[in-house]
């Protein structure tokens, strides 16, 4: 495997590419302010020509994280499109319907079962599945708060659908609980998981479709390039798809790759991917134009 090539920006590179998909927590923002070289990178390679589709494992679905990028003042002009995870698991919501579902999430998630025919339910004994888009509350609850009650679902074999394949994201400088780490203590439990969002097949469907009406065009896949900072996700995800891949290393993983002074130490960057078997063209501590 081939070590990834060091940038000090994406502007050495994108001349190559015609599409950008970009991950965005840990790469656009921290949940609470958008990084502002992250940002201007992405307006930059817009104001060139080329589309940026936004890749979110959210399970809010595109309007209501497009409201949750406003609200945080994420520029507009950095992006073409937007698909999350949340509107690649509403087809398998729809799938199980009625259901009925027992959601396990916060409230704002709610957004994801309108319009999928889906029927919610708080008794364990009436679900026919697990809809989970997140802990309840991901400031207090633990994965393993949930053990109990998702034993008793894994016992009767239902499956859960998970909106939001990610473990942990960064708030702020808080590590915060996702849904995939609720999935992997049902998974452990011997239940069912099934998913749609990065590294999964059916969210790089949607993103290369929107890619493709921004364009005008099928784009040509040599000529899209994937970002993210999360190996199992966003790299892993790239790798499947066949797409060439800017690894964020000062992301979720930023702590062990960074040297005494700070900086990046490409040989760490290199060394944890190929622990994880996965592969990135490229390499950059932070995105920058």
């Amino acid at each position: 495997m081939p070590a990834p090539q060091t940038l000090t920006g994406l502007s050495e590179i994108a001349e190559h590419y015609d599409v950008v998909l970009c991950d965005v927590w840990g790469v656009v923002h921290d949940g609470k302010v958008p990084f502002g070289a992250s940002v201007q990178a992405l307006r930059r390679f817009v104001d060139q020509g080329g589309s940026v589709v936004l890749i979110s494992n959210s399970p809010r679905p595109r309007t209501s994280f497009i409201g949750q990028l406003d609200d945080i003042a994420v520029d507009r002009a950095a992006w073409s499109a937007v698909v999350t995870s949340g509107d690649a698991t509403r087809a398998e919501l729809a799938k199980r319907a009625p259901g009925p579902a027992w959601r396990v999430g916060p409230e704002r998630d709610a957004g994801i079962y309108e319009g999928t025919g889906v029927e919610l339910t708080d008794d364990l004994s009436e679900a026919a599945f697990i809809s989970c888009t997140g802990l309840f509350d991901d400031e207090t609850d633990q994965p393993e708060d949930y053990r109990e009650s998702f034993a008793d679902c894994a016992r009767r074999g239902l499956e859960m659908v998970c909106a939001n394949p990610d473990k942990v994201v960064h708030r702020g400088r808080d590590l915060i609980w996702c849904a995939g780490a609720l999935a992997d203590v049902y998974a452990a439990l011997g239940g069912p998981v099934v998913m749609a969002g990065k590294p999964y097949s059916a969210i790089y469907d949607l993103a290369l479709k929107e890619a493709a009406t921004c364009l005008g065009r099928t784009p040509d896949k040599s000529r899209v390039l994937a970002i993210g900072d999360g190996l199992p996700t966003d790299v892993l995800g790239a790798n499947r798809q066949g797409l060439d891949c800017l690894f964020v290393a000062g992301g979720i993983h930023g702590d062990d790759l960074m040297n005494d002074a700070g900086r990046l130490d490409p040989k760490k960057a290199e060394a944890l991917l190929t622990q994880s078997g996965a592969q990135a063209r490229y390499v950059l501590k932070e995105l920058n134009w």
